[in-house]
């Protein structure tokens, strides 16, 4: 009878250990992005350099694309260390990318939006974590509005209508909301579903592809509320 407490035990210390270390690799990719941002757009030289050349910039979005999909397509055929290096290396050239952030915002802005996304994207990682019910279908709705997203925003490119812009965005706010406590409830059964004894390697991998779904949420959901609640420093 003793038998199965341990055993829920045991797969509850597997899920928080690697739930733990999907936040923790998280919040370094966050961290990286937010110091090579801040750095960039303090740099007249860099400034110019990446937002002066439309090739480079262009060069710079293309490679994380292509960055974000090379570790989410063949994390699980590549070394440990391989898939953290690219994972590092993305959150800083999004960094870079970002630095506009603290050109187009006021730093009291960017702040006050960064505790209001936290704080968001915590409730929504603890309800995903906590609920009994099954957002597995939810997945596939928020998928189809995030292609929305997409369209609506590559539209508007064209259009230039910035109440299309705060539709978008508020859509945006709410999709992402509903991905966090999809993501974090589809790592949390990835984990209780993983057998005892796994290769520690084979475990930091799958830290790496937890982080940066989360990390992808919580930027996103960040950009669209500072779009919202952002302070203009025009």
């Amino acid at each position: 009878m003793r038998s199965v407490p341990m055993r829920e035990t045991q797969t509850q210390v597997r899920v928080n250990s690697f739930i733990q270390g999907v936040y923790n690799w998280m919040a370094l990719g966050l961290g990286l992005t937010g110091l090579v941002a801040f750095f960039v757009a303090n740099s007249p030289t860099l400034l110019q350099l990446i937002f002066g050349n439309k090739l480079i910039f262009f060069g710079l979005i293309i490679a994380e694309l292509g960055l974000v999909f090379t570790i989410s397509s063949r994390v699980h055929k590549m070394e440990a260390s391989t898939a953290t290096k690219l994972f590092i290396l993305y959150a800083a050239l999004n960094g870079a990318t970002l630095a506009v952030v603290f050109l187009a915002y006021t730093a009291s802005s960017i702040a006050s939006t960064f505790l209001i996304c936290s704080a968001t994207f915590g409730a929504c990682s603890i309800y995903g974590m906590t609920t009994k019910k099954d957002l597995t279908s939810l997945g596939g709705f928020l998928f189809m509005g995030l292609i929305g997203i997409i369209i609506a925003s590559v539209v508007n490119i064209f259009i230039g209508s910035s109440a299309v812009s705060m539709i978008i965005s508020y859509i945006g706010v709410f999709v992402f909301i509903g991905l966090t406590a999809y993501d974090t409830q589809r790592l949390k059964n990835m984990a209780m579903t993983q057998p005892e004894g796994l290769d520690a390697d084979v475990i930091r991998k799958g830290s790496i592809l937890g982080a940066l779904s989360l990390y992808l949420d919580f930027i996103n959901m960040f950009l669209f509320m500072l779009y919202i609640f952002g302070g203009s420093r025009d």
